[in-house]
């Protein structure tokens, strides 16, 4: 098994590092990882300066750009062929319902399945920074171990959420949709020493628990949410009824 991880934490990040140690017993493992953290950067990717990836152990590099950036230069350059399976995480904190539209770990899972290669976002529901990896990782393998074994559509990744508890007290893993995470107060106003404002973007997290069936409700259970995720954002349920708006009157 050939494997490549990446994240939105940072090379030196424990969740990734707990991965690598997990998954290299089991074949050829590369790790192609942002440089610092890069929480939160959706899908970007860097086009108005150079990317520099450096080496710092062998099939470990460190880039200077995103998880997305990570994930381009490692199939397009730093990789000798492509591997089996790319994994992105182990984040530390949930990537739950509308989460998935902001995190970087998941658009380079994203970045993978647009490549065409089966991949998978894996986080912890933990933020705090001597938070325990070993169950995510776990489920991790298992769960890859399953998936090059199945026929899965290339489109399509599975994002991956492990409550921070040990594996015993795992009630099972549960496949589930994505529920709907808000915000509140997401933007406080500070001032700096010269009295100008500056903002702060936060919020406290809002999970709404409306159906059994989403990650959001499976989580405060203790199920691992695994929710398949593809990138066709198209709402096909509207479709006629738009093209009914006759929008060729428009011309």
């Amino acid at each position: 098994m050939r494997v490549l991880l990446t994240n939105d934490d940072g090379i030196d990040a424990k969740g990734i590092k707990t991965l690598y140690n997990h998954f290299k017993p089991l074949g050829e493992v590369y790790i192609v990882a942002p440089e610092r953290e890069r929480s939160a950067s959706g899908h970007g990717i860097t086009v108005h300066k150079p990317l520099r990836a450096n080496e710092i152990e062998e099939h470990q590099f460190a880039v200077s750009g995103t998880p997305a950036d990570c994930v381009k230069i490692a199939l397009e350059a730093l990789l000798p062929i492509q591997p089996d399976l790319i994994i992105s995480g182990i984040n530390l904190g949930a990537n739950l319902g509308t989460d998935v539209l902001y995190s970087g770990t998941v658009s380079a899972a994203i970045e993978g399945i647009l490549a065409n290669i089966p991949s998978i976002a894996i986080s912890l529901l933990s933020q705090s920074k001597t938070a325990s990896f070993e169950t995510a990782a776990t489920v991790a393998v298992r769960l890859c171990e399953l998936l090059i074994t199945k026929k899965f559509p290339t489109d399509t990744l599975l994002n991956v959420n492990v409550p921070d508890c040990s594996l015993e007290d795992i009630k099972g893993l549960k496949v589930t949709t994505l529920g709907i995470r808000r915000y509140k107060n997401s933007i406080e106003e500070r001032k700096d020493p010269r009295g100008n404002s500056y903002y702060w973007l936060g919020g406290k997290v809002e999970d709404i628990v409306d159906r059994d069936d989403t990650d959001v409700s499976a989580v405060v259970k203790n199920f691992v949410s695994v929710t398949p995720v593809h990138f066709d954002l198209t709402n096909y349920s509207i479709i006629d009824q738009i093209k009914d708006w006759d929008l060729n009157k428009l011309l």
